[in-house]
């Protein structure tokens, strides 16, 4: 189920093309949030402990070593993207290679944050260099993708680090070529491979030539 206020997003979109698109993930694929939220949670005598890929459960206090209860870690990531949001740095290659397939297809930025954050999230990416649509969503990916995917005739390619948001993606918009983008190692390392995903990768100068290909047009540009 889409809620009311990530459908009013999407309606009120306006593709300009309406034959190609690419769906992105931000966080872990465009900006560094587990970089972010690691500086963030040291201030605060605590550490994120990356042996499972999750957040509950992962994140502890320095002193006694014991996890936070999901209670306090959801208030905790809340006020994380209030206060961080507008201040995360790229990941090596995201901007430019986003600018490089914009020239083959519409991109949009789906991305799952609070909705409240939101306009945070577009004067980040607006400052590097992306003026693309965002589109913020709660829960899983699929019903967006579904919706999104409809709005075009032509390819549509969806990338994001979380299987969960992967398997969404491939349940409600199977004719998507889905990118799984794993650019953290110690969470990479959890993950089986799925046979589903055209391309799994840790970096975008492997991603951008495929999701090119993947459009029909030339990977060389």
């Amino acid at each position: 189920m889409l809620s009311e206020i990530t459908r009013g997003q999407i309606d009120g979109l306006a593709l300009t093309r309406r034959d190609r698109l690419v769906i992105c993930d931000v966080d872990e694929v465009v900006v560094h949030f587990t970089r972010a939220l690691e500086a963030y949670l040291g201030e605060r005598d605590l550490w994120l402990d990356t042996s499972s890929f999750a957040l509950n459960g992962n994140v502890r206090r320095q002193a006694g070593n014991e996890p936070l209860p999901a209670s306090e870690v959801g208030k905790l990531i809340d006020d994380f993207f209030i206060t961080r949001t507008r201040h995360m740095e790229p990941i090596d290659g995201a901007i430019d290679s986003l600018l490089a397939i914009a020239v083959h297809a519409d991109i949009v930025l789906l991305t799952n944050l609070p909705h409240h954050s939101g306009e945070a999230r577009r004067e980040n990416l607006r400052s590097l260099g992306l003026e693309f649509p965002v589109i913020t969503n709660s829960g899983p990916k699929g019903p967006a993708i579904k919706t999104l995917a409809a709005m075009v005739e032509g390819p549509v390619v969806f990338i994001d680090d979380s299987p969960s948001f992967i398997a969404s993606a491939y349940e409600h918009a199977p004719h998507a070529r889905l990118v799984h983008f794993l650019h953290d190692e110690r969470f990479a390392r959890h993950l089986e491979p799925v046979d589903y995903v055209s391309l799994r990768t840790d970096n975008w100068d492997e991603a951008r030539p495929h999701i090119i290909a993947e459009l029909g047009g030339s990977a060389l540009k």
